[in-house]
């Protein structure tokens, strides 16, 4: 598969670059990536996407291509982000997995040039006693990052599938609520080494990115009590999820169908919470259900 692209950036509204690859020809579409993750991971979505798309996939910021976080970081930086990118590169189209759809939807709160949304999966803050959870395993994360303990950090990272709803066995994720910790551990310092030995040009380091995932959290309980705000946007809106994927993020889907006013939802069978990404997905998958919203309608 040609994974060839171009590189560009632009400047968000408080002077931070936003640095992103672009690859094909046609509507544009900006691909947003999630939490600890960067344009790398989007790349196989969107050569896929490119034989009908021009598409966008930024860096955002804290990584790679782009700036610093900066000062006051939070949803409305995403947005200044989002904003500067439609208007630099004529896109209507936004897809967003995980956080990036958090991103994605608050954008087409206020960016009208936004005419169609599709989230895979955001994990928006509905239930507080499932956010209650994922926070707990959010500063048990943090604490790891700051001791070092990156591979410990990247086993208590794997509690989001097992833990945020409790006793949840999907089968999918069975292996990580038996694995011991001891060797989740090896298995991710393994991948932390490997990752270290083979990463080139643009891509950025798992190490690096692993203490950004931090800021993806601030970003999902900045969405509390905000889901009937989404009544008002004005796009029409794919939502996407996976069979297999957390019982926390079916029930997100659930509440987003339900205020959502130009709304269609989709639950693909057998894939999981990572299907948008490169290596871990079926980026293909999800880029079929892309195209049916944005050009078969």
């Amino acid at each position: 598969m040609d994974k060839s692209y171009t590189k560009s950036s632009v400047t968000s509204k408080d002077g931070t670059v936003i640095g992103y690859r672009q690859m094909g020809s046609g509507p544009g579409i900006i691909l947003l990536h999630g939490g600890a993750k960067s344009s790398q991971t989007l790349m196989q979505l969107g050569t896929v996407l490119s034989d009908e798309f021009s598409v966008y996939i930024p860096d955002r910021r804290g990584r790679g291509l782009s700036g610093p976080f900066g000062d006051n970081y939070g949803l409305q930086r995403e947005v200044e982000d989002m904003g500067a990118l439609l208007k630099e590169t004529g896109a209507h189209y936004v897809f967003g997995t995980a956080t990036g759809g958090i991103i994605a939807l608050q954008s087409a709160l206020f960016l009208s040039a936004i005419r169609k949304v599709v989230l895979y999966e955001p994990p928006f803050y509905v239930n507080e006693t499932e956010m209650n959870n994922f926070n707990d395993i959010g500063k048990r994360y943090d604490q790891y990052v700051a001791e070092g303990k990156l591979s410990s950090a990247m086993v208590t990272s794997s509690e989001i599938a097992t833990k945020v709803s409790g006793d949840e066995l999907e089968p999918p994720y069975k292996w990580v609520k038996y694995m011991p910790s001891i060797i989740l551990r090896i298995i991710f310092r393994l991948i932390l080494e490997i990752d270290a030995r083979n990463v080139k040009d643009d891509d950025v380091k798992l190490k690096d990115l692993i203490p950004t995932f931090h800021n993806d959290v601030v970003l999902v309980n900045e969405t509390k009590g905000t889901i009937e705000n989404f009544r008002d946007v004005s796009a029409e809106v794919l939502l996407l999820n996976g069979s297999n994927t957390f019982l926390f993020l079916k029930r997100i889907i659930d509440a987003l169908n339900e205020v959502l006013p130009h709304v269609e939802r989709v639950e693909i069978q057998g894939i999981d919470h990572a299907a948008a990404e490169d290596t871990t997905g079926k980026p293909e998958i999800v880029a079929r259900e892309i195209k049916k919203f944005l050009i078969m309608k």
